[in-house]
């Protein structure tokens, strides 16, 4: 117990040294109050987003940073990665805050032990997307050719793939849980990131397979 405590509190001071270095990334980078899109940029968004898994939420979601993405895939594919990780944050926020919560804590020995894995497989896909961003705003810089290109954009796939694994994971682990609260919370709280995290990956594979930065 007590060695778990020390991951949750390894966890949580992670997330809130990220939270203090993510912030201007879906602010500042991409200003949602800026001019109104052209309409080509807009309709660009819109026929990327359909080939996604979850389009309205694609769209909804994205078409107001078009006047950043403008008609570029590689930085529709980066936005899509900065908004899938707020969400994923957001969602680790709040479950950390159930796990100190006393009425979810005594819900059952299965539930409390799924709710802490999940913050802990949280913790993981925030770092992976983290990792993918970072690694997109790499992509394109002075020097690099078509196949360094190819294994930067391996490694993004890899981890945003990752990323969407650990999200599984975590409603996975309530499938043997009673119907309870915290089960039905978190785990709608969670699919509705995997669908972010799922549009980013679609739109960060059909960027690769352009095959050019």
């Amino acid at each position: 117990m007590r060695t778990q405590r020390i991951h949750l509190h390894h966890l949580l001071h992670s997330l809130f040294l990220f939270a203090a270095a993510f912030s201007p990334v879906a602010t500042a980078a991409y200003d949602a109050s800026a001019p109104t899109p052209d309409n080509g940029d807009t309709e660009f968004i819109r026929s990327s987003c359909n080939t996604t898994l979850y389009p309205d939420v694609c769209f909804s979601s994205l078409s107001r940073y078009a006047n950043a993405v403008q008609q570029n895939p590689g930085q529709l594919a980066r936005v899509a990665i900065g908004v899938s990780l707020s969400k994923a944050h957001r969602a680790a926020s709040y479950i950390s805050n159930l796990t100190h919560d006393a009425d979810y804590g005594t819900s059952g020995s299965r539930a409390a032990l799924a709710l802490h894995d999940c913050f802990s497989n949280l913790g993981d896909a925030v770092d992976e997307i983290r990792g993918s961003l970072k690694q997109m705003r790499q992509i394109g810089a002075a020097g690099s050719g078509a196949g360094s290109f190819l294994f930067q954009m391996s490694n993004v796939q890899t981890w945003m793939s990752a990323a969407l694994t650990d999200e599984e994971t975590c409603t996975d682990g309530f499938q043997d849980v009673a119907e309870c609260p915290v089960k039905a919370d978190v785990c709608n709280r969670v699919t509705n990131v995997k669908k972010f995290t799922s549009n980013a990956l679609a739109l960060v594979n059909s960027y690769a397979n352009k095959g050019m930065p």
